[in-house]
């Protein structure tokens, strides 16, 4: 019990760690992009750089407004930051302390409720422009989700397991991204409007919504929102990299792929968004999936 304690502890450290300088190469990644530096003044080359914003955002001051409901507003940064972690225990490898049959069930189970943890939070802040960016980003979360879990469905019955590890092993002999290419293509738009990245951002919108749900958070619960979302978005670059291709440094360039599509693409189109998620992936996915069926009773 205190060793899988010990041992999940340092794994949420190393992995908030990781998420630090994530974002890190993220403004070093966009600086280059548009012939700028980035961050370089702190330390050498600005390898410090994530340590003092954390240390700036956990000093700050956290002000919270007047009219919001106080508990939930509190509350739902640690929740979102704790489920977000949570996902890690998934990690396919072989030196984990515990190991899941069902680990694919948990991480859809998960993913489902940070949908509430979304709303909760714009709800709580008792904004109108918090209350529509919640509202954006659990429409277009659920739409998404859909067309992921299908998705996911397609790739599992391939290997007829349920847990990382024997998936991860499955595709490392016949990666079933060569199967049907254009799906992994498909897979990677709904993980970037999963996890309400660029072009797919409409929590927020500088014109009319600022920074969405977050807007009203400030100091460490900014910070916990900050750390969650990206720590989201490098447990589906590991998915990724399980599902297609079984190489865990697969990770890395999907990863970059997220860095790649926020310096090159412009923001889309709210009601186009939800036509492609409804109208094109969906039926696409259910196709794929009803027509893999039958040839695996074959």
């Amino acid at each position: 019990m205190i060793h899988h304690l010990a041992s999940t502890i340092i794994v949420y450290a190393l992995i908030l760690l990781g998420v630090a300088f994530f974002t890190l190469l993220e403004r070093k990644a966009l600086g280059y992009f548009q012939i700028r530096k980035g961050p370089n003044k702190v330390g050498i080359v600005g390898i410090p750089q994530p340590l003092a914003d954390a240390l700036k955002l956990f000093v700050k001051e956290w002000i919270m407004p007047l009219t919001s409901n106080i508990l939930p507003f509190i509350m739902t940064p640690t929740i979102m930051l704790t489920m977000a972690l949570s996902l890690w225990q998934l990690f396919p490898s072989h030196m984990l302390t515990s190991f899941m049959v069902l680990g694919v069930l948990l991480f859809l189970s998960i993913s489902s409720l940070t949908v509430y943890t979304t709303l909760m939070a714009g709800w709580s802040s008792n904004s109108k422009y918090a209350l529509f960016g919640a509202i954006r980003a659990m429409a277009q979360t659920i739409s998404y989700e859909v067309t992921m879990a299908l998705i996911i469905f397609f790739y599992l019955f391939l290997s007829m397991k349920m847990d990382l590890i024997s998936i991860r092993q499955i595709n490392t002999q016949t990666p079933t991204l060569i199967l049907f290419l254009p799906l992994g293509f498909m897979w990677l738009t709904v993980i970037l409007a999963e996890t309400n990245r660029t072009p797919f951002d409409f929590a927020e919108g500088e014109s009319e919504l600022v920074s969405g749900f977050n807007i009203e958070y400030g100091g460490a619960g900014f910070a916990f929102l900050f750390m969650a979302e990206y720590s989201n978005i490098l447990f589906m670059s590991l998915l990724t990299s399980c599902l297609l291709t079984g190489t865990l440094l697969m990770a890395i360039p999907t990863a970059i792929v997220f860095l790649w599509a926020r310096a090159t693409l412009p923001r889309y189109r709210y009601d186009l968004l939800m036509a492609m998620a409804w109208k094109s992936f969906l039926p696409l996915s259910l196709a794929l999936l009803f027509a893999l069926i039958p040839l695996l009773t074959l």
